[in-house]
């Protein structure tokens, strides 16, 4: 059985070695003292950061997924952006990332968000089929980014 809960302080042991597969999966390297530095972030102010969820299968933890509280001006409304969405291998096809998704879209409808979004790389074709599954529209929209640091 799957279960969600917010990340506390006393859950960061266990979720960040899931923040650190996340980003092996997306072959980047922040540190540990960043990514813990992020999620105390969410954990200090959840409702004007956003929030860590945290998924366990028998008490151990298997799955994260962060939103990020932001607004839609083409919607006119505050959305949440699930920019985090990550299962152990292990733990793929046990309906832990759709627990997960599900759980973000409560949250969102707790925080008065008219929408959860969220981005995938164009080839993990094994997420777009579970974003498929739950009933997410595919978006049509290219991505860019410019970096701020120098």
């Amino acid at each position: 059985m799957i279960e969600i809960s917010r990340v506390g302080e006393s859950d960061l042991a266990e979720l960040l070695p899931l923040l650190r597969g996340y980003c092996d999966f997306y072959e980047v390297s922040p540190s540990d003292e960043q990514l813990l530095a992020l999620s105390r972030a969410l954990i200090a102010d959840p409702h004007r950061e956003g929030v860590q969820l945290l998924a366990r299968n028998e008490g151990e933890a298997v799955g994260f997924a962060t939103i990020y509280w932001s607004w839609a001006t083409t919607i006119a409304s505050r959305i949440g952006v699930m920019n985090d969405l990550f299962v152990t291998s292990a733990s793929r096809g046990t309906g832990a990332a759709e627990q997960l998704i599900l759980a973000c879209v409560a949250e969102c409808g707790s925080h008065g968000a008219a929408e959860l979004t969220w981005q995938t790389a164009p080839d993990n074709e094994r997420a777009q089929r579970v974003y498929d599954r739950v009933g997410a529209k595919r978006s049509q929209w290219v991505d860019y980014s410019l970096s701020v640091r120098p």
